[in-house]
């Protein structure tokens, strides 16, 4: 019996991606001044990007094989 992956290398690439969007972006939210450009801006955004973007692209894109 032949078991099949769940997801495409496409979805765990996207994983992986959102992983380190996640961890780039909390290394931005710890890095100071806490009144700077990098951990006021640029971490939420990133954050937001890794949680509400490519972290369910990851789970709902679909391979072209299926």
């Amino acid at each position: 019996m032949k078991s099949a992956l769940p997801f495409g290398r496409v979805n765990y690439l996207l994983f992986l991606l959102g992983v380190a969007l996640l961890l780039i972006g909390f290394i931005c939210s710890a890095q100071g001044p806490h009144n700077g450009f990098v951990s006021l801006t640029l971490s939420p955004l990133l954050l937001l990007a890794a949680y509400l973007v490519v972290l369910p692209a990851a789970i709902l894109v679909k391979s072209k094989g299926d």
